[in-house]
């Protein structure tokens, strides 16, 4: 955390650079946004037969929340072979590159905001004491991305192969996690119901969108979210402990 020049300023170079020469520029980082928010979201309101302000901050914070996680994790499922000049040189410790995966996606998750805020403040159901509750809620999320980050770093710079499988993971993780549909429709006591409810995706989000949307947040997920957050630390502890000294012979 005291070297911020290289895990935050640079990820932000890098991102600026990769839209400098577009006509649009950085509003290509918004372009995903407006399209799941006001195209999808819109389209799946009437599918369902809902208002669009209702479900549109409904899929607005469920889509934000779910970038956020799947950026991170297929980030850091590469993010050591892609760096291995600055392994192998020594100079950076491996933390570095974690956090550099992590600023990335908050990056982006930031950059994304305003159109969610903006579908959020359109709400019916907007509750404000969730936002007093999400400033406790999203960093618990991003202390759970950080373990994540690092369990998958480690795993992608022994199995180049795990990069790949990420991508097929998130497409069922997408459809499996309650964006596009509510979680009301997967009650507890179901098969459907339970599969949605040992996905930690589902609970990482609705820790977040549950109280802004003023409905009620199960105990389960609280349960949940404090045995993965301790477990998942005392995890990547250990791998790190173990394998960190192997990752320049993996790269």
């Amino acid at each position: 955390m005291r070297r911020p020049e290289f895990w935050a300023y640079s990820s932000w170079l890098g991102i600026v650079t990769k839209y400098r020469r577009s006509r649009l520029g950085l509003l290509w980082l918004v372009m995903p946004a407006v399209l799941y928010v006001w195209g999808i979201g819109y389209f799946f309101a009437r599918l369902q037969g809902v208002t669009p302000a209702e479900f549109m901050p409904h899929m607005g914070l469920g889509y934000l929340m779910f970038r956020l996680l799947s950026m991170v994790i297929n980030e850091a499922s590469s993010v050591l072979p892609s760096h291995q000049s600055f392994i192998l040189d020594g100079h950076q410790r491996l933390t570095d590159f974690f956090l550099r995966v992590v600023a990335k996606a908050l990056f982006y998750f930031i950059v994304a905001s305003p159109v969610v805020a903006i579908a959020l403040l359109r709400a019916p159901q907007l509750e404000l004491a969730g936002g007093l509750f999400a400033l406790v809620s999203v960093p618990l999320v991003l202390v759970n991305v950080m373990w994540i980050a690092v369990i998958i770093a480690l795993v992608g710079a022994r199995f180049p192969d795990i990069h790949e499988l990420m991508g097929s993971v998130f497409i069922f993780g997408f459809i499996l996690t309650p964006i596009l549909w509510y979680a009301s429709r997967a009650p507890m006591g179901t098969v459907h119901g339970t599969f949605m409810r040992l996905n930690p995706l589902y609970h990482l989000i609705e820790v977040v969108r549950a109280p802004l949307l003023g409905e009620p947040l199960e105990h389960f997920t609280l349960y949940y979210l404090a045995v993965f957050t301790v477990a998942g630390w005392m995890l990547a502890a250990l791998a790190y402990k173990r394998y960190a000294r192997y990752v320049p012979i993996w790269v």
